[in-house]
Order: structure tokens, then sequence, then C-alpha cells
């Protein structure tokens, strides 16, 4: 964070001091919620959570040296004492954003934020010191502890931001006011706590709605070749630029083709030029990502060809993302366990497609959480797309949902061993052990809760069991 004095942090916060015996003693290290996190200038914003109370660890952190504690009762140490910490947070946050004068940019969508946001970051800080949130900390928590990593050389901030509400981005946007907005899609992840696209359209909007006008520097990027997201231009006074593959894209993509590997390529066009170039990332729905990262870097002033290239050399910063590992036996392991939606399964599983071309494909499935009323068809038309595209075989694992993945697949045509219903990771390893054999590729997708990462971490640590083997 760059360096403010306990005293003016108690201001900006509205809190009191205790225990500090010097207020002119300053923060120079990072904002952390975790006591594992600290380091010699920290504070640390102790929270109340189910299981933990950060405030037990108050002498321990400042053992570790932190400056002080931000809490919301005395705790025997140096600590700036407010009502309520979250709220202390993301007043901190703001007052961090406002003198540090970087240009701020929010994301949102559905479908693909964290990778479009690693996306972002890896081309913006070619041109300058870039901060981006780590991983998926996108609520109101993670976004302002993202805002005070920042330091006075950072020039962009990337900020990606959820919603579970009508509400949450309006809230998030008001601590950290964002000067260009993307919004990615609109789909159907969330849909039951929404209750529709519609709604989930009116909650992604609210970033747009929160823009300085175009006269004030104010930019949306849209999704051109999404009719909810390209709606929402009605919705702000700043700058639209339309992003796609849709020709009326400001930045578009042409030629678009998967290579061998299942590694997108296609011919990026911008206002100010045209480039090729040839993703790392694995999957087609890259392509929508990158073109949405192009679109913020041209309007930040960067060429055609230097967009390209940070493109083509970008990867994958946050875990088990269509993370790939190749085995030593020639298995290939794809881990996107991290989470899933109707959106992400299908681009998946169209991946799996692309790069299983003449060898055996596996999709070890799991449930697609919070569909509401759309869970049994969503997940009927994911088990069906795995026959179309000629999937080798579907292990479905889980409950009721795994069921409905199953049942999709058969009416579809999968019959014999082509689908298999498994009750859990364990047996999902045990059958993936069994009847793996070199050169098969297996994708590894379900929703967090599910935890499907165990399985392909197991698979990756099979092959390199054998390979310890071998030798």
């Amino acid at each position: 964070m760059i360096a403010l004095s306990l005293a003016e942090i108690a201001a900006v916060v509205g809190g009191q001091t205790h225990d500090i015996p010097d207020p002119s003693v300053q923060v120079t290290g990072p904002v952390v919620r975790d006591s594992r996190e600290v380091v010699p200038g920290s504070l640390f914003a102790a929270f109340v959570g189910e299981r933990v109370d950060g405030h037990d660890y108050a002498r321990a952190v400042t053992e570790a040296g932190a400056v002080a504690v931000l809490a919301s009762r005395p705790v025997g140490v140096p600590a700036i004492v407010v009502e309520d910490v979250q709220t202390a947070l993301g007043a901190l946050a703001r007052h961090v954003v406002h003198r540090l004068g970087a240009t701020l940019v929010a994301l949102t969508g559905s479908a693909g934020k964290t990778s479009t946001k690693d996306l972002i970051a890896q081309v913006l800080r070619r041109k300058a010191p870039t901060v981006f949130t780590p991983g998926s900390l996108n609520n109101e928590i993670g976004l302002p502890l993202t805002a005070l990593s920042a330091t006075e050389e950072t020039r962009f901030l990337v900020l990606e931001m959820g919603a579970r509400g009508i509400g949450h981005i309006r809230y998030l946007t008001g601590l950290t006011p964002p000067r260009i907005g993307l919004v990615l899609n609109v789909g159907s992840a969330h849909i039951g706590e929404f209750g529709g696209r519609e709604q989930i359209a009116q909650a992604k909007g609210e970033l747009v709605e929160a823009l300085p006008p175009a006269e004030e520097g104010g930019v949306a990027i849209l999704n051109a070749d999404d009719p909810l997201v390209r709606a929402m231009a009605s919705r702000t006074k700043a700058k639209v630029v339309l992003f796609g593959e849709s020709a009326e894209a400001d930045v578009r993509a042409e030629n678009v083709r998967l290579t061998d590997s299942g590694q997108p390529s296609f011919r990026l066009h911008t206002p100010s030029g045209v480039s090729d170039l040839t993703m790392r990332l694995y999957g087609e729905h890259h392509v929508s990502n990158a073109l949405a990262a192009a679109a913020v870097a041209h309007e930040l002033g960067m060429s055609a060809e230097e967009i390209a290239t940070a493109l083509s050399e970008a990867g994958s910063l946050s875990r088990w993302r269509m993370e790939v590992t190749e085995r030593p036996d020639g298995v290939t392991i794809v881990n996107d366990a991290y989470n899933a939606n109707p959106e992400s399964m299908r681009a998946a599983l169209r991946a799996l497609a692309a790069m299983g071309k003449g060898r055996r494909t596996w999709a070890v499935l799991g449930k697609m959480a919070e569909l509401g009323d759309e869970a049994l068809a969503e997940h009927d038309a994911v088990g069906r797309l795995a026959v179309r595209l000629n999937v080798s075989k579907l292990v479905a694992v889980g409950g009721i949902e795994a069921s409905w993945l199953q049942l999709g697949a058969y009416n579809e045509g999968s019959w014999g061993e082509e689908s298999v219903h498994v009750s859990d990771a364990q047996a999902a390893i045990d059958l993936l052990r069994s009847e793996l054999r070199p050169g098969d590729v297996v994708l590894v997708k379900a929703s967090r809760s599910v935890g499907l990462e165990s399985v392909a971490q197991a698979l990756v640590e099979t092959g390199a069991e054998g390979e310890v083997a071998a030798r």
C-alpha cells in the first residue's frame, strides 16, 4: 500500500486509535486479513468468521511485524478500532485509489472474468506497472484488499467484480470507481439466485452506469456478440467500444481457428491496425476473452502489434482453469475444476474435442451449482453436447445433477460404456487409473463445491509416480 500514517488511516475510516504510542508511524506494507501473510509494515484486518476470529491473532501479527490491527474492539496491541471492519476497509480503499490516480479498469460477466482479467494484466504490465485481482477475490473484501496492494508506482489497477444480486456491483464501484468498465457476457451462472438472465443483465450493467461520461474519459467496453450486453450501451454516458466477432465490433477477430493442440489462432483487428496471433491458452472461448483484453489495451494506447505479441505470450495466472499437464506416458490432463456454469462447460467440452482429435477423450464432469429451476435442463444439455462432440467417455461424478448429465448423454445416444455415473471423486480416480492409456486426453470440470480438482491432481501424481517407477 502507499505509505499512510496510523493517524491518517484512523481519520479516513472514522476509527479510534488504541494502544498506539505514536500515531505518526506509517503502514508501509500490505493490508492483509490472513495472519500468515503479515510482513513488517503491514496492517492486519481482523475479521470475525464462522470458525475463526481474527482478533485472536492480534498479538501474533504485531510480533510478526504488523504496525497495527484494524479491529472492531480493543485487542491489547496497537489498533484502529472501528464499528465495522469491512466498511472501514472499503473506505480506506476508496481513499487510496483516489490519492493514487492510477487508471482503474473494472470487469464483470457471467463467465471468463478471471481468465480475461489475467490477460488484461499481462498485456498492460508491458506498458506500465499493473496491479490486478489475485485469483477470484472479486467481492466486497477481496476487491478493496487488491486496491490496497497498489503502490506509488502503480499506473493500472485491474479489478474483477463479482455479483450475487442487484446492487452488488454498484457497491463495489463505489469503493473503487473505474474509468474503464468491461462487461463480458450475460450467462446462466447464479441464475438460481438472480431469477433470470434479464436480472443478471440488470446487475452486471451497474458497472457501465458507474462510469464517468465520455468527456471525462469514461469508456464502456461491451461484447457485441451478446445482445444483453450490447444493450447496456443505453445505460452509460461513457464512450462505448464494442468487441467480438461481429463485423460491427470495433475490436474484432477474423479467420478464427484452433490449432491441432486446441489453441486459438486469429487475426486481430483494432481501429489502429491489424495483427495475427496464436494463443498459448486452450479453447476457442479465449478468443472473446482476448478481444476484450485487446479493447482495453487499445483504449490505453497500445498498438495492435503490441497487443497481439502480449496476447500470444500470455498464460494462465490462476489455478485450475484449463490447466494442461502432459504426463510422461502421453496422457494429457486438463484441470478446469475451479468452477463451472453452462457456458464454461460447453466451452471446455469444445476445447477437449479440439485437443483430442485422433485420441481418446474423457470428460469427467460434476454438478453446476446455483442454476435453480434450470438445473435439470442445463445438465441434460451438457451431457448431450458431450455425445455430439464425440467425447469418448463421459464420467459423471456426484449426486442427482451427475445423473442428469449421464441421462442427457444416454438420451443423445451414448449407450453401453460410453458414459458412466460414479458416486464421488475417489470413484472417478479409481476408474481412470484403471482405464487410462497413453495418448488419452482428460478434462476435469465442475463447480468449485464439488472439489473435482482432487481428481486432476491425483491423475497428475499418478503420472509422476509412473515416471519415477520407469526410471
